[in-house]
């Protein structure tokens, strides 16, 4: 089942983070920080059109289980009709948990960027890379298959 994007926010919130257009890991970080109640999320964005596969990305979900919407505050700057996006979660991280992982990564690998945040090995291979876990493979897959759905169905766009 796909969330609900909220468009609205998603624009509102980019414009208070100054997010950037290749930056949606940092995007999603400085946006989960600012939200109250975020999570943040890592996963795939499948959508019609180039690069015909699913792109690794970064966003927020907001409210509670009965009620949850995505937040993308790199939405302005994917230039795709919002209704025609599709999110596949690889990773859910709490503010806390996420503000944790990134004080030990800065520690123990003060050279590397922080984001994105694979999880503990064994890592699994999606497309010819290997990153994150188990649960990255199954987003990476499921984000796959909605691609090659959208691309049979509307071979105009290929």
């Amino acid at each position: 089942m796909n969330k609900l994007l909220d468009e609205t926010l998603s624009i509102k919130i980019a414009e208070s983070i100054n997010s950037r257009a290749s930056t949606p890991f940092d995007n999603a970080y400085k946006a989960a920080l600012s939200t109250e109640g975020a999570r943040y999320i890592q996963g795939f964005l499948a959508f019609a059109g180039k690069p015909y596969r699913p792109i690794e990305h970064g966003w927020i979900e907001i409210g509670d289980a009965s009620d949850v919407h995505i937040v993308d505050p790199t939405l302005p700057h994917l230039n795709k009709n919002p209704q025609e996006l599709w999110y596949f979660a690889a990773q859910r991280l709490t503010v806390k948990k996420l503000k944790a992982i990134i004080e030990e990564s800065k520690e123990d690998y003060p050279e590397d960027d922080p984001l994105p945040i694979y999880g503990d090995p064994p890592y699994e291979y999606y497309g010819d890379v290997m990153l994150g876990g188990q649960d990255y493979l199954a987003a990476y897959q499921a984000a796959e298959a909605k691609c090659r759905e959208i691309s049979e169905l509307n071979p105009e766009s290929n």
